[in-house]
């Protein structure tokens, strides 16, 4: 009977140690600043389908790249620089799209949505969220940080260019979460008019645990409660902090949801649930066929026509 508990309890240190592990490497492979892009590209497509898409990105980046590109910086809450690149529209304009990218990406990498937004009249400025690109920061966000960043961009607009702005907000991925926590927050200026959210998670916590389940076959517990406890001491955050299902409960400026029918990283069900929790008047496109943050360029035309209605409606002189 002492030589089963012994064995017990061995194993069952056995088994927290590797929890406690693989939490640790699973922190350590998302949460710190990260080099390059470490989403994989075939969670958007397969190579053919991304030949097609460079169709799209690779002539939308150069114009955006030949733009009168002015750097601009702010400070955090927590006392970190942030950076972007403000692109205005090349005429009087009353409009302006704070445009948010996604995962280890970077502000330019939204090359192909600021030529769009451009092209309808919008002044751009594509923030680096922090620990990407230009910004500082050891620690990437997941939007229950970013939140706090965006919203000084918006106020940086509106010491700038005055509170008269109108100001839309858009995301891909991490900055589709970002963009909906923001809509949340309880000081928002009237100023944002809309919010269009591509292929939104619901909360770090909820896309982790699907990403342990549908890659590594593991249970969410214990790996993310002990996950969420480094994240805290060491990011300042923990996975259930905040949410988009939260945010959208007190979100009162209109949304546009956006996802594509075959994204396997993020649940189309995610965009759905924040759909259904969304409060403000809203519109939802699923485009099929589309693989994570595809939808643009899986669809442009419908795509771009959901986006034309949406700013037609809420953004008129």
């Amino acid at each position: 009977m002492k030589k089963s508990v012994i064995i017990g309890g061995a194993g069952a240190v056995c088994i927290a140690g590797a929890a406690i592990g693989g939490a640790y490497k699973l922190f350590n492979m998302t949460i710190p600043r990260q080099d390059g892009v470490k989403v994989d590209i075939s969670e958007m497509a397969d190579m053919a389908r991304w030949e097609e898409y460079k169709k799209i990105i690779r002539p939308r980046s150069e114009w955006v790249s030949s733009q009168p590109l002015e750097e601009i910086y702010i400070k955090a809450r927590d006392g970190i620089m942030l950076h972007a690149w403000y692109m205005p529209c090349g005429k009087p304009t009353d409009k302006i799209a704070v445009i948010s990218h996604g995962y280890t990406s970077k502000g330019l990498d939204s090359a192909s949505h600021a030529y769009y937004f451009s092209h309808m009249g919008f002044d751009c400025i594509m923030p680096d969220h922090r620990a990407h690109g230009g910004s500082e920061g050891d620690y990437i966000g997941f939007g229950i940080l970013d939140r706090f960043d965006c919203r000084l961009w918006i106020d940086y607009i509106q010491k700038r260019f005055g509170t008269d702005k109108k100001i839309l907000l858009h995301g891909t991925s991490m900055g589709a979460t970002t963009v909906l926590m923001t809509g949340g927050m309880p000081d928002l200026p009237e100023a944002v008019k809309g919010i269009i959210s591509d292929c939104a998670f619901t909360s770090p916590y909820d896309v982790f645990a699907h990403i342990l389940k549908r890659d590594y076959h593991l249970p969410e517990f214990p790996i993310m409660h002990i996950n969420s406890v480094i994240c805290r001491k060491k990011a300042g955050y923990g996975f259930k902090d905040y949410s988009t299902l939260d945010a959208l409960k007190s979100t009162k400026c209109p949304v546009l949801f956006i996802h594509g029918a075959e994204d396997n990283f993020v649940p189309t069900s995610m965009t759905i649930q924040n759909y259904e929790a969304c409060r403000s008047p809203k519109k939802l496109l699923i485009v099929k066929n589309a693989g994570h943050g595809a939808s643009y360029y899986e669809n442009m035309e419908q795509y771009e026509k959901a986006e034309t209605e949406f700013i037609n409606k809420w953004f008129a002189d």
